[in-house]
Order: structure tokens, then sequence, then C-alpha cells
């Protein structure tokens, strides 16, 4: 039997009229069983009718006149058929009709989201377009858009049998009803799980998206914009103004007198159902790190576009993002790396740390082969970048590459030209130096994207090399941050001391190599 008590036969009776459905009257008579909402509708329309015939004669007479008739109604099972929406998304069309062909009347309150819009047929059509997508998950998180005239509906069922509820004493308010949603997961998730076959999971990566739509939106929230015009504005990336939260706003402010001045608290039937115009799959970002070298000094870090037109051919970035993007099917991604290097300037050792963060990915994991399979790719692909340590990280985990970035260090080779002749003896006062202070101000080079400032940086050892009387190579260790080809050549005297006033001449950097960035991240493999 349908789980209603006796004190819930006038509302049920009432909503009954009022045309709503056998799982819209759970919800307003507050059954919170979920058990109940997951029988199929024409036997809890059965069950109902039973329940209200064994009433007075007068409810029998009320149920015989309710639509759709509770004894003439054909229980013929209806197909959900896939159909091509106009904006060229896919569309699930429910196929209610009207009752004199024998179909399910459309509810009044759910518009028919809780009548063949959450039964079997109908998640078939959506797990087939689900499947069709291609992407890899064991969980998923389903979420419902309702059109927002739904609000409206049940708001005016709430005050039909508002009064109703007074007489017998019962003091609960609106917010203590089943929600619609609440009600429709209930019923479709172990749907989805006999047809999936994963469990729903609120903390999945993979999402599934069902936008229903209705034709008669903006006919039943007009009048709301004329009673709070305040809270329907225009928006550029909205096709109507009757957004969900603008009309629950409006709702919250329209007095229940001016609500029932313009709305009919028993409204007309729908002339349709709800339909399913887009159903859409994403999967949550995945983040891909490891380390790369770049062997290039024609080669940016990123690709090198000014005033539209690109200067580069290539950059570590696309070299390595193209095969990732195809490796785990994503949509697009965001890369981020432990400091930058320059155009001219090469990157070795074990190499810099970075981070892909892949967007909407159709695969979400490899086996350690496949990732060790795909970094031998992208290291055949190129000699100009080498990928190593490659593997998948948490979102958390690229904070530990961002973390105190400034008071990491850094080692550097730097090819130097100096203008007057020196001797090996001349670079002895360099190799004894230790945590020499910077002061430097924002690099010529530079300010045009970075504010102007004077930032205090640390050279903590210097070895030289001697190469001949105007060559030589400078190792040093820094701290991260540092301006190394501006220490050389003092940036018109922007940075103070630097290394052509340590050695009382001119100074120029022709070569320069990052040979480590000390960033214990991420941790090394056996590869």
């Amino acid at each position: 039997m349908i789980a209603l008590a006796e004190n819930d036969r006038p509302i049920a009776q009432m909503l009954m009229n009022f045309g709503a459905c056998p799982r819209c009257i759970l919800r307003f008579c507050r059954v919170g069983q979920q058990d109940s909402y997951r029988r199929p509708h024409k036997e809890l329309l059965a069950e109902l009718c039973e329940f209200l015939e064994s009433s007075k004669d007068e409810d029998q007479a009320r149920c015989e006149a309710a639509t759709p008739p509770c004894k003439r109604i054909k229980l013929e099972s209806t197909e959900e058929a896939e159909e091509q929406a106009p904006n060229g998304s896919h569309q699930l069309n429910d196929g209610a009709a009207s009752t004199e062909s024998g179909r399910t009347a459309v509810c009044t309150v759910c518009l028919g989201i809780l009548q063949e819009l959450c039964e079997v047929d109908f998640v078939k059509a959506v797990c087939h377009k689900i499947n069709s997508s291609e992407y890899q998950f064991s969980s998923f998180v389903f979420s419902v858009s309702f059109p927002p005239q739904l609000s409206v509906r049940e708001h005016a069922a709430w005050l039909l049998i508002q009064e109703e509820m007074e007489k017998q004493g019962l003091l609960e308010g609106k917010d203590d009803l089943v929600q619609l949603k609440e009600a429709y997961k209930w019923i479709i998730h172990p749907l989805f799980l006999e047809q999936l076959g994963v469990p729903a999971d609120g903390k999945s990566l993979f999402e599934v998206s069902v936008v229903f739509a209705h034709p008669e939106t903006d006919e039943d929230c007009r009048f709301l914009a004329s009673a709070c015009p305040g809270c329907f504005k225009p928006a550029k990336n909205k096709q109507s103004v009757f957004t969900r939260m603008a009309v629950i706003k409006a709702l919250d402010m329209i007095s229940e007198e001016d609500f029932r001045k313009h709305f009919p608290c028993s409204p007309s039937l729908p002339k349709s159902p709800c339909t399913a115009v887009d159903v859409q799959c994403t999967n949550g970002a995945i983040f891909v790190a490891g380390r790369y070298n770049k062997y290039s000094r024609t080669l940016p870090q990123t690709p090198w576009i000014i005033d539209g037109e690109r200067k580069m051919e290539s950059s570590v970035e696309e070299l390595i993002s193209q095969h990732l993007m195809t490796a785990f099917k994503a949509d697009s991604f965001n890369f981020s790396s432990s400091g930058r290097e320059d155009v001219d300037v090469r990157t070795l050792g074990t190499g810099r740390p970075f981070a892909m963060e892949l967007l909407n990915p159709r695969k979400v994991r490899l086996a350690a082969a496949e990732m060790k399979a795909l970094q031998q790719t992208i290291n055949n692909s190129s000699d100009k970048v080498q990928v190593r340590d490659l593997q998948l990280v948490t979102r958390d985990a690229i904070g530990h590459m961002k973390e105190g970035e400034e008071g990491k260090t850094k080692t550097y080779s730097a090819l130097i030209w100096t203008e007057k002749v020196i001797q090996s003896e001349d670079l002895a006062s360099l190799d004894n130096m230790k945590e020499l202070k910077l002061d430097q101000k924002t690099p010529l080079r530079v300010l045009h994207r970075r504010p102007l400032a004077v930032r205090v940086r640390i050279i903590h050892t210097m070895r030289s090399a001697y190469i001949d009387e105007h060559h030589f190579r400078l190792h040093l260790k820094s701290q991260a941050g540092t301006y190394i080809k501006e220490f050389v050549h003092g940036d018109f005297g922007r940075t103070q001391p630097n290394l052509g006033s340590l050695l009382g001449t001119t100074a120029d950097i022709l070569e320069l190599d990052v040979e480590s960035v000390d960033v214990d991240w991420p941790p090394a493999l056996n590869n």
C-alpha cells in the first residue's frame, strides 16, 4: 500500500484534484522513505486511487473526476526516444501525451519530472549518452537543472494545502517538504547503478548533468517580473531573465495575496512535459607532474606571441602538453612550473619541476607502464625538451611546488665577458664571497609585466673558472627569484652590487644555464 496515513487523506485528495502526480503527493505529505518513491509511477497511481476511493462517496467522485481517470488509466509502457534538439545537443523526449491517447497526464507540480522522466527507459537513454562519451570513471555525481517555474507551481500547491494543514494543527513549514531534487535522486540513483554498474558518489570527479527545460517557463513566471522587477536583470550569458535563483528570490518577496492574484493556485494542466534538452558529461581535472630539461636557446617556456604574432615555432609547454592531451583525451590544460627560464637559457641537471592541469579528461589514470611509455614518447618527439619523473599527482600536491618558492635555491652556470683584461687571480675575490646581498630594482626588460619594486636577493656562493683574458665561467648558487643576467651586467645600475662593480669593469653575460632547481618535488621515480 502507498505510504500515506489517514491524516494525509485530505491533502492527498486536494493535490490529486490539483493535478499532482503520486510522487509529488508523497513529497507534500512528507513521506521520507526512499523506497516509496522508487516504485513504478503507475503502481503508485493505482494505489493512490485505491487509498482515496476507500473514503467517503465525495472522495470517490473527486477521484473519478481527477486527471488522469484512476480506473481508466492504461498501463502500456512508454519508450524514451533520443532526439536531436534544435541547438544540436541531445534531447531525451519523454514521450508523454494527453490522457485521450491513454498516456499519463503531466503533473501540474513537477511537469513530468517525477513521472516518466525518472523511469527506467529514460535512465537507459541517459546511460547511452554517457557510455558513448568514452569517459573513464568508477563513480559519478549526478546533477540536474530544472525549469525555474517548478518553484512557482510548487508554491501554488503549497498555498492550496496550507489552510488544510492549519485545520489539522500541523505547523510544518514549506521547507519541511521533501525537495524535488532529493526525491528525484532517490529514484534515479539505483537505476543508474543498475545500468552503469558504478555508484553515485558526491566526491566523484565524474559528473553527469541533465538539463531539463519547459516551453511554458516564461508564461508561468512572467507575473513575477511585474511584481518584483528588481529580481530579474538581463545577463549576457543567460537566454532568459527567469533563472532559478531569481524566481526563488521573487517568491520570497511577493506577498501571498499578490501571488494568488496573478497566479491561480489551481493552475491549468501543462500542455507538455519537461524535456531533457542536454546531457553533459564532465570529468574533474587531473594533474600530471614531472621535471623538464630544456636544451635549446631558442625555445620559450610558454608560447611567445606578441601583438597576436607568434615569435617562436613552439615552446616547452606545447611540446609536453600535446602528448599529455592526447594520452588523457583532455579538452584543454593549464601549465605551471617552479619558476621559468628565459628563451635563451637552458635548463640542465635534474630539470625544472612542472605540473599540467588537464581539464575534462576522458581518461583519468594510466598504469605505471603506460605513464613510462608516455614519458618516452615525449622524449622521442623532440631533442629540445626531455621530461622525467612523469606522474599523476593531486591538486593539493601542486602547492608543494609553489610553497616557499623564494626561499628555495637555484644553481646557475654563466659564461661571462669582461671589457678589461683579467687574470685568474682577479677572480679569487668572487670565490671567497658568501651570502652576498643584492638590491634588485625590477629589470627594464620585465618592467612591462611586473610592478616597479626593489627586491632583496641573496647570492649564496660563487665559483669561477678562468677561460681567457676576457672570458670566464661563473657557477653560482642563488636565492630563487634572483635576476642573474642583471647581477652580471648591472642593468644600468638597477642591481647593486653587480659583477661589473665587484670586478671594476664592464661585464656582460654570453650564455646562461640553469644547473639545478632545488625543489624536492615531485618525488623522483626509478625511470
